[in-house]
């Protein structure tokens, strides 16, 4: 009896450990394979993913991530067969600047030229080299380059009143980010019909001038007219999306030229919170804007006086020749009258983040400079309204360059939704025969309720009413007062005659009823694109300047016939 009963127990016994084993070595199965999957994710992540898991503040301040690989090889091949490069490289760029920098040519001068130009002994060297994805259509591969030169460039330069210079550009260092495109792709050698070169990035370009034989600060304004000359030709024929393109195999390459694939529509609405950088009272501060860093090109807000919290309201437009990679900056300053402006803070944008035809309001943090990664102090926000409209795009957003180059590409949808067809105007033409357009209606405001309120009174509780206002024609209409509220309901409707939809907007503000005031709890402020295109909507606004709180609105906008000033 006991024999069979040890028998039963070790039999028992036996199974267990072999099914405790089987489902260890199964665990273990599984997790070696969740494992491997993750590793395998990991593998794939790029730069961009990782930092959209672990933001900057996590990773420690030795962790760097590159996509860049060394040029060593290069670099020492380059030292060889730089005497043959910089005498066949020489004359191809002065063959080529001349032109441009006549064309960029101050008006204080009559002429400009090169009497002398070689690249010097010293060769560029390239600190590194990535291959950039794309749609696999083209081979992209950007060089980072660094130039401390010892080039003999001589400008020969002929004022005005007759005076000859020759003026010495010495002293060059530049480091930058070249892109060269390898399209399109052949099924003969060397495998691609072209090249396209472009500076991608310029990190960094400094020069000095100097009169042979002479003092060039002898001539007032004549070094600063020279410098931005040369830094303007750079700028505009060479920085990217700017391609010079390099025919290899004999063909038609006009599609890999730089050509306007559409216009961004920038509503600059207000700021809130800037830096104070005036010791006495407030910064006065303005915007500039731009996508192309080109004097021609860069927009330019009015100043608000005394205003940390400034509402400008001002509507520009951009013409976009790359979505894909180029983006909208905008920096604020603080105007000084006597002394240059100082900076406050700047933020960008990056255009392929936009949806085309749809209205994208943003709130951008201000850091000290687009180049570096953390910057925690707290410089203020900006808001800004974006709408992207691609050229030919069928649901009404359409050409600016079209018939009625009066109006800018969102007056033109406001005004009929036709499609438009292509003209080869430049910008500056357009923005000269620009009129108003008044687009006039009826906007309807139901204040449904707020939320979440800040406690206005010793109780813990607050009265609030909303008071509405249009900030352009000034009209005013408030709320009724619900007693003992932090989360009011209202749902009561407003009906203002707006007489310039594009340019006016709404203000609500929150306020607290006492019998012997009112106190100030906090406000939205909404400009008027959204429901103009939409029509109608509803959503739900945080309040600024409060510690807490958002307003729920219903907003609907009923059109009258659009007119132009004359």
């Amino acid at each position: 009896m006991a024999f069979i009963l040890g028998l039963v127990l070790g039999i028992t016994f036996g199974l267990a450990v072999i099914v405790g084993f089987v489902k260890s070595e199964n665990h273990r199965s599984r997790r070696r394979s969740e494992l491997a999957t993750t590793v395998a994710a990991f593998a794939r992540m790029t730069v961009d993913d990782s930092r959209k898991i672990f933001p900057s503040e996590f990773y420690p301040s030795w962790v760097s991530f590159t996509q860049w690989q060394k040029l060593k090889w290069l670099n020492q091949h380059l030292s060889k067969i730089w005497p043959y490069v910089n005498e066949a490289a020489s004359e191809l760029i002065k063959t080529n600047v001349e032109p441009v920098l006549e064309q960029y040519r101050p008006i204080i001068l009559s002429s400009l030229k090169f009497s002398k130009f070689t690249l010097g002994t010293v060769a560029p060297q390239f600190t590194g080299i990535r291959i950039v994805e794309d749609d696999g259509a083209s081979v992209i591969l950007d060089l980072e380059m660094k130039w401390d030169g010892n080039p003999s460039i001589v400008l020969d330069i002929k004022t005005l009143v007759g005076v000859r210079l020759p003026v010495q550009v010495k002293n060059i260092g530049f480091t930058g980010v070249f892109r060269l495109i390898f399209k399109p792709l052949v099924n003969e050698l060397p495998c691609f019909g072209a090249v396209c070169y472009s500076l991608k990035e310029k990190k960094d370009l400094d020069f000095t001038l100097k009169v042979i034989g002479g003092d060039i600060s002898a001539i007032p304004g004549l070094y600063s007219s020279i410098e931005g000359t040369i830094r303007d030709a750079i700028e505009d024929t060479m920085t990217w999306p700017v391609r010079k393109i390099i025919p290899i195999i004999p063909g038609d390459y006009s599609d890999l030229e730089l050509k306007p694939v559409g216009t961004l529509e920038v509503k600059l609405v207000q700021a809130k919170q800037l830096t104070n950088k005036d010791l006495v009272g407030k910064s006065d501060p303005y915007a500039v804007l731009y996508i192309r860093p080109l004097r021609e090109r860069m927009k330019t807000s009015k100043t608000i006086n005394n205003d940390l919290n400034p509402i400008w309201n001002e509507h520009f437009e951009f013409i976009v020749e790359d979505e894909t990679t180029q983006h909208l900056v905008v920096k604020i300053y603080d105007s000084e009258s006597l002394q240059s402006s100082e900076l406050i803070g700047c933020a960008q944008v990056r255009l392929n983040e936009l949806q085309p035809g749809k209205v994208k309001d943003v709130w951008l943090k201000l850091v000290k400079d687009l180049e570096v990664q953390r910057d925690n102090k707290n410089r203020g926000q900006v808001q800004l309204e974006l709408l992207y409209c691609p050229f030919g795009m069928e649901n009404g957003f359409t050409n600016p360059f079209g018939s009625d180059s009066s109006m800018t590409s969102l007056e033109k949808v406001l005004k009929t939704g036709a499609n438009r067809t292509d003209v080869t105007e430049n910008e500056k033409e357009i923005t000269q025969k620009k009129r108003e357009v008044i687009v006039r209606g009826v906007l309807s405001v139901t204040v449904i309720s707020a939320e979440d309120l800040p406690p206005a009174d010793v109780m813990g509780k607050a009265d609030p009413y909303a008071v509405l206002s249009l900030k352009k024609s000034g009209t005013k209409s408030k709320t009724r007062v619900v007693n003992d509220s932090l989360n009011p309901v209202w749902n009561q409707t407003f009906d203002f005659v707006v007489e310039d939809g594009l340019h006016d907007m709404l203000m609500v503000e929150i306020w607290d009823h006492d019998t012997f005031g009112k106190d100030y709890m906090g406000r939205c402020i909404l400009t008027l694109t959204r429901v103009l295109l939409e029509g109608e909507y509803s959503d739900s606004f945080q309040l600024d300047e409060s510690k807490s709180g958002k307003l729920n609105l219903h907003l609907k906008w009923m059109p009258q016939p659009i007119m132009r000033d004359s």
